[in-house]
């Protein structure tokens, strides 16, 4: 019995160290200039308090099936935190969606965590409080009525303040963003729209690569965009190429940067899908894939407000799309590696930001390991301004 009490008193403290990592994230990270900031952060650690009460007061169970219920009650609730204190570490420290509920489906798993936590802690509450003599049927009552209160009124707190801190920031006038405007009153367009083509665009790219989690290189692209014309810089560091990589095109002339030759006139098929965030619009997200965007709710961007939708993708699309994979992935057919690709529309009808990735056999890419993984976040602002797209010097 002392084993198990150990063990069960191991996964408590797991599950109180999930949730006080998650509350630091949020309240030293989650800035969105909101009034509620602070206080978004300190409703984050309600959890806490319920994970540490299963730490004090764990669940026992003397039989071999209800013990491994409580196992998978506490393991299945980090199983539920893990990827999802991930995804939010990913979101505030990119400066991601400043939104931490965007929707019903991003806040599912944070809520079956909860309750969860709160089954496994509310049992060993209620035996705490009846005893060991007291019927299994008794404890089981309590401890689920304990989870369903503790989910409701840690839940229901949380999300109260966010959602006001939310909406304050939505109704607040903003400053001009470089994402898109600020307004309150515009709406941003559904996924099933298709996205507007922006006439100039700042554009940043970063393509990563990693075998196992080991990475194998990056590419960071600037560059600027005006109408069909475009000049970009890419550095490149990579198990295939170092060196810095360019192309552009002004009317019909068109240039290639190689790292040894510098600046050479090309013929314009080399430089075609090189257009920064217009290539990514005609195949990505053509018609056929939209049809099927998931809707991710509304999230904000340095005040201006955008709808988050996500698509699937195949490794080809996704070539096609960022043709600067080949620094990372070589020539090699991606027809088997499948991902997904997020897109935000912005107010204005344009997309402002895209982050997806495809995953893979990593030998398909001529490198050792089990799978590798392809990365890619672009973001296109200052799409309402004048852009200038100089022509290269040798």
């Amino acid at each position: 019995m002392r084993v198990r009490i150990f063990g069960l008193r191991l996964i408590a403290a797991a599950l109180s160290a999930a949730w006080t990592l998650t509350a630091a994230l949020v309240l030293l990270v989650y800035r969105p200039g909101g009034p509620f900031d602070v206080q978004v952060g300190l409703a984050a650690g309600l959890p806490i308090l319920v994970a540490l009460a299963g730490l004090v007061w764990p669940p026992v169970a003397r039989g071999d099936r209800a013990f491994a219920g409580l196992v998978w009650a506490g393991l299945g609730s980090l199983l539920l935190l893990t990827p999802s204190i991930g995804g939010i570490v990913t979101q505030l420290l990119a400066r991601g969606p400043q939104t931490l509920l965007p929707s019903p489906e991003a806040a599912y798993p944070w809520l079956l965590a909860l309750l969860g936590t709160g089954l496994f802690s509310g049992l060993g509450v209620a035996r705490r409080r009846l005893g060991d003599a007291a019927l299994r049927r008794r404890r089981l009552v309590l401890g689920g009525t304990l989870a369903a209160v503790s989910t409701i009124v840690a839940g229901g707190i949380f999300a109260s303040v966010a959602i006001a801190n939310e909406l304050a920031l939505r109704d607040r006038p903003a400053p001009a963003s470089r994402y898109g405007p600020t307004s309150p009153a515009l709406e941003p367009p559904t996924c099933d729209v298709p996205p507007r083509m922006a006439a100039e665009a700042r554009v940043e790219l970063l393509l990563t690569g990693t075998v196992d989690r080991r990475p194998i290189g990056n590419v960071d692209l600037r560059g600027l965009r005006s109408g069909e014309d475009f000049r970009w810089l890419a550095y490149v560091a990579t198990d295939r190429q170092l060196g810095q990589h360019g192309a552009a095109r002004l009317g019909d002339t068109t240039w290639r940067l190689d790292p040894q030759r510098g600046w050479e006139l090309v013929p314009p098929i080399e430089v075609a899908g090189a257009g920064l965030d217009v290539q990514v619009l005609r195949v990505a997200l053509e018609a056929g894939s939209r049809e099927a965007a998931e809707d991710h709710g509304l999230a904000f961007f340095e005040g201006a407000r955008a709808r988050h939708c996500r698509v699937a993708v195949d490794g080809r699309a996704f070539r096609e799309a960022f043709p600067q994979v080949e620094w990372l992935a070589g020539t090699s057919d991606l027809g088997r590696w499948r991902g997904e690709l997020d897109y935000w529309v912005f107010a204005d009808g344009a997309v402002g930001r895209l982050s997806g990735s495809v995953s893979g056999d990593a030998a398909s890419i001529g490198e050792r390991g089990l799978q590798g993984t392809l990365r890619a976040t672009m973001i296109a602002t200052e799409r309402d301004r004048d852009h200038v797209v100089v022509r290269p010097t040798s």
